[in-house]
């Protein structure tokens, strides 16, 4: 039975990567069908684990269930781009300024330990390592602030256009932007200036959502904001 159980995980897990994949790197164009019987086929596999697996992929904005038509690649708009930005960089900035007042030396230290990881990663290019430790970055200063409420707020957000920030980190040079901007965060936290830490963090965000619009960094550039 826990062979199974197990077997059933990886399987899921294999599906969720798949077509992860396939949707950032563009293979599956926004509006495309995600046949459910296809994948079962091609997995051997019934479609209760597929299902499971659209229902986690819907919550993290690459598809839409359609009842009766299936699951399609959802499609985001530049509106939806911008706003979702706008929002996280100020709930994030907010944030921020609430933990420069509470972060203690070890989790400084945690943070600065996570920017040298993410260095490395960038330099290796591994997106999909770099993606998850970029979020225990930002999730660690979040929950320094002691609000639970946003916390709760922010984690909904980003859970849900996921794969906007996927995509923006995917940009080529956008990863060792982000590492160069986390140096200026912690500065800010070790000063432990307020105001600066949410402007840098606010600047982060908006940053990530002008690179995804503009497809490269050096587009981007106008957003620079000095401190």
């Amino acid at each position: 039975m826990k062979k199974h159980i197990e077997k059933h995980l990886t399987l899921r897990e294999k599906i969720l990567e798949n077509i992860r994949d396939a949707i950032v790197s563009g293979s599956l164009k926004a509006g495309s069908r995600v046949s459910e019987p296809e994948l079962a086929e091609r997995y051997g596999i019934s479609r209760t684990p597929i299902r499971e697996a659209f229902r986690q992929l819907e919550s993290e904005g690459y598809l839409t269930v359609i009842p009766r038509r299936g699951a399609v690649v959802r499609e985001f708009s530049q509106k939806d781009v911008e706003e979702f930005y706008a929002i996280k960089s100020i709930l994030e900035g907010y944030a921020a300024r609430r933990a420069s007042e509470k972060l203690t030396e070890k989790e400084l230290d945690r943070l600065q330990a996570i920017n040298t990881r993410l260095s490395d990663l960038a330099d290796h290019n591994d997106i999909k390592t770099f993606f998850k430790i970029h979020g225990d970055f930002h999730d660690l200063f979040i929950k320094a602030a002691g609000n639970e409420k946003l916390r709760e707020l922010i984690s909904n957000l980003v859970t849900h256009f996921q794969r906007l920030r996927l995509m923006s980190l995917s940009i080529h040079g956008r990863m060792k932007n982000s590492v160069q901007e986390h140096e200026k965060i912690i500065e800010a936290f070790r000063k432990k200036d307020g105001v600066s830490a949410e402007k840098l963090v606010r600047k982060n965000a908006e940053y990530g959502g002008k690179v995804l619009m503009g497809g490269t960094v050096s587009n981007a550039a106008m957003m620079h904001v000095d401190i």
